[in-house]
Order: structure tokens, then sequence, then C-alpha cells
């Protein structure tokens, strides 16, 4: 089968498209499911691992796509799935004609949602759902300025604060970034050159930070008092530092979001998120948008592009089926 490997970590131009063997139905580790990949979802952690700079470390040659689907081949009699069965995958190796995978880390999809749109959700909205009810404890009523708003997490965010009954601000910096998240269904849209003179105005109850960088301490103002700043990631390069003073002073809090390291070690976690998000798809509130739909032998310019902060909305692979 046709994969998309890292050989040498040296970045997303050193992937190669390789013919390698398909997956066994079984593992040293007992029987898993085997999944057809339609569509795989272009993600960060795809882009680290290409480089080795993410927290789980597999050695080359190993086939990344961290978020697919697909369609069940095979599967353990006890898995809950059954050949045929429509099926979201998170993990590593679904950017590959053929996945193996463990049950836990499959997800069904509703009727309603494509292979292209389901590959765009996994590691995405189940992040937010993480981020918005678990860390942030997220209240109906409640308003939500998200960073990175045309992003893949981004959109996620303003179709999951939706479905939990709270308002959305998109902090975006192009014309067509404000367009993806209006699309998404964002309440309100500010321009990024904006946010530093609005900030203390805003008084949200929620910032979601994928981005990081000279912005941070301006999010911090942006938030009423018992506001939540979630840390979510740096894609703007740079780790600020907090004065905590200001959480002090202003009566606030900030909140790391590690879902991987939370729902990993966590049997049966993931599938409850996807489970409380699934009322939200066959209700359309969770419709994720799609960018740009590639070939399987885009993903090295795909990554690139992920990395020089070019995409919008989620970027899919498809697989030719």
């Amino acid at each position: 089968m046709r994969a998309a490997q890292v050989i040498t970590l040296d970045g997303p131009a050193a992937i190669e498209i390789r013919e390698v063997e398909e997956p066994s139905a079984a593992t040293v580790f007992g029987e898993q499911c085997v999944v057809d990949v339609h569509a795989v979802g272009v993600a960060f952690p795809d882009l680290l691992l290409s480089k080795g700079e993410y927290q789980m470390k597999p050695e080359p040659p190993f086939t990344l796509g961290t978020d697919y689907a697909g369609v069940i081949r095979s599967a353990p009699a006890d898995s809950g799935f059954k050949p045929g069965d429509r099926v979201a995958g998170v993990g590593l190796g679904g950017a590959a004609e053929v996945a193996g995978s463990s049950a836990a880390m499959l997800f069904p999809l509703p009727d309603s949602l494509s292979f292209e749109k389901a590959a765009a959700m996994p590691m995405n909205y189940l992040t937010a759902q993480f981020a918005l009810k678990t860390r942030a404890g997220i209240q109906p009523g409640e308003t939500v300025l998200i960073h990175g708003a045309a992003g893949g997490v981004g959109t996620a965010t303003i179709q999951v604060a939706k479905g939990y009954g709270a308002r959305s601000i998109a902090v975006v910096s192009t014309d067509e970034k404000a367009e993806v998240a209006a699309r998404a269904g964002t309440d309100e849209v500010i321009r990024v050159e904006e946010f530093r003179d609005r900030a203390r105005s805003l008084g949200v109850d929620v910032v979601m930070d994928v981005v990081g960088g000279d912005l941070f301490t301006d999010s911090l103002r942006a938030l009423a008092p018992f506001g939540r700043l979630l840390v979510v990631g740096f894609v703007g390069g740079e780790i600020p530092e907090l004065k905590i003073n200001r959480l002090l002073l202003s009566n606030i809090d900030a909140r790391g979001v590690n879902w991987g390291g939370y729902t990993f070690v966590r049997p049966g976690y993931m599938r409850a998120q996807w489970d409380e998000l699934l009322p939200m798809m066959e209700a359309g509130v969770i419709d994720p948008p799609i960018g740009d739909v590639l070939p399987l032998e885009s993903i090295s310019q795909a990554l690139i592009d992920l990395e020089e902060r070019r995409t919008v909305a989620k970027t899919v692979l498809t697989l030719g089926r």
C-alpha cells in the first residue's frame, strides 16, 4: 500500500510516499481494527513528528497521519465495530491506504458527515471540547475569544462553543480568514491589528490561545473577572512569559491545555468526548470548514504551508477511493 513516511527527521520536505506492507489485524497486543482510509487531515502534530519535535517520538521509518477517516475492513468481535462501519480515527499511521488501530482510537461517524469533513475532526474537535468543557468549565451565555480562529482548532472551538450555548469572538489576520471564521459560525470577528486597542473593553470569559506570542498580555487584559485564558499552543513561534501578579490583581486564571497528555492515559475518555459531540454533529452545529483537498502525494507541501501559516481552515488529503 501507499503510505506517507518519515524516513529522516528533516522536516516535511523529506517525507516520502512509499510502498509498504499493509497492517495486519494481529499484533503483539492482540487483535486490532483494520481501516480502509479515505481521507487524512493535515495536523500540526504531523509537522512536529516530521522533525522529531513531538512529545511522542517514534523511530523512523514511520507513517504519519494523526487524523483520518475511512471504513472498517475488519474488527475484533468485542470492539463495538463491524466491517463496513464508517469511522474517524486519531493516533498515528492514518496517512496510508490502510491503517491499523485499537478500537479506543476510533469513533463512529454520522451519515451526514463526509469522509473529508470527518478527517478534519478528531484532534481539533476533541481538543476544543477538552479545553472548553474540562479546562474552562464553559457555561451557556459565556463569551469565548479565539486567537488563530481560522485554523483547524480555531474553527472547531467556534462550533463547540456554540454547541455549549456560548458566544464566540474570532481574532483573524486577513479578510480570507475572517470569511472562514464567519462560515464556521462565529458571532463576531476582530482583526488582529485592532485587538490590542480593544482588549481592555472586551471582558470575555474565556480566551482560547493557540498562537502565543506578543498578544498574550493583551489577552489577559481582555478577560472579565474570573475569566480563564487557555494556553493551547504557540504556532506564532514565541512562548510568552507571565507575570503572575496579573492573575491576582484581576481575579483571572491561566490554564494549560494538554489534551493528548491527559487523554492517552485515560482509556475510554476520548470516546466519551466524542459521544458528547455527536449530538452537535447530528444537529449540524459541528460542520468542519474544509480548505484545500489534495492527493496524499501533496502532504509535504501541505505541512510546509501549515508551518508557514498559509493554511486556511483544514487541509485534507484524499486516497483516491
